[in-house]
């Protein structure tokens, strides 16, 4: 005979199928979200590979076409600093590194190299503001000064400064140095060419070409940056943009910590010039 079955045991083989059963269903349930899970994040992974290789493609686009450098002559970027600069400069009198009135009775000495972001800065930031409210009215000119800061190479520096002097010679030198500014290129990238600085000279206006390649031979400007590096040094700078100010034909203070950005800093000290 075959054995009876207890009830109480068959009910309990019962229990542990049905539990066993349950098991094997929450397992394949949670095999089955993982693999779905899994297949989300490799579809996810898919798109952000596809998103950083678009990225990437943007980036080498838009930097190859000169981050680094300056924008080329006559390129829509060139036009458009040109067509800022000159229309931030016209009608206010040059002469050599001066901008500005002659018998204008504030002076401001600006210390700055050609290749340096923070000038560019400053170029781009408060001095519109101080050239519009002080310099166009009259009331203060000033005087640029060559100090290297940015630039790596003396041979460079001692280039660039005495091609923007060299501009001076017709009264342009302030074009030449906003147009550097605003056409600045990565600092150590190299970008200072001999064709940089030719295709800055033809977007100045007015500017002879030929008398410009002829003034950049004049030892006088050489020179010019030399002493400009001494009375930095004597005035204590270390960095640029530096600031000397005073009255016209007086002795000459450190302007300190100015703002870059804002020309409201420059105001007081400027103010109390004019009124002294």
């Amino acid at each position: 005979m075959s054995p009876v079955e207890d009830p109480e045991s068959d009910l309990t083989r019962k229990q542990r199928r049905e539990q066993a059963r349950a098991q094997r269903k929450a397992v394949e349930e949670a095999s089955a979200t993982q693999s779905a899970q899994r297949k989300r994040l490799i579809q996810l992974g898919g798109i952000a590979g596809v998103v950083v290789v678009i990225i990437a493609i943007i980036l080498v686009a838009t930097g190859s076409g000169g981050s680094k450098g300056a924008p080329a002559p006559k390129s829509p970027a060139a036009n458009a600093a040109a067509a800022s600069v000159i229309s931030l400069l016209q009608g206010i009198p040059q002469n050599g590194i001066t901008l500005g009135n002659a018998s204008a009775p504030v002076t401001i000495q600006y210390f700055g190299d050609l290749e340096c972001p923070i000038c560019k800065q400053f170029t781009l930031g408060a001095l519109p503001s101080v050239i519009q409210k002080y310099v166009r009215t009259g009331k203060v000119k000033i005087e640029y000064r060559s100090m290297q800061t940015a630039t790596r190479e003396r041979e460079t520096f001692q280039t660039q400064q005495v091609a923007a002097l060299a501009a001076g010679k017709q009264n342009l030198m302030w074009h030449y140095i906003e147009l550097f500014y605003h056409e600045q290129g990565e600092e150590g990238s190299g970008y200072v060419t001999e064709s940089y600085l030719q295709g800055l000279a033809a977007q100045v206006p007015g500017l002879s070409l030929s008398n410009w390649s002829s003034a950049r031979n004049d030892p006088a400007y050489a020179n010019q940056v030399i002493s400009d590096a001494q009375a930095a040094n004597q005035s204590g700078f270390t960095g640029t943009p530096s600031f000397l100010i005073g009255k016209t034909g007086g002795s000459m203070q450190k302007l300190e910590n100015p703002s870059l950005t804002d020309a409201s800093s420059f105001e007081p000290v400027i103010e109390k010039l004019l009124k002294g």
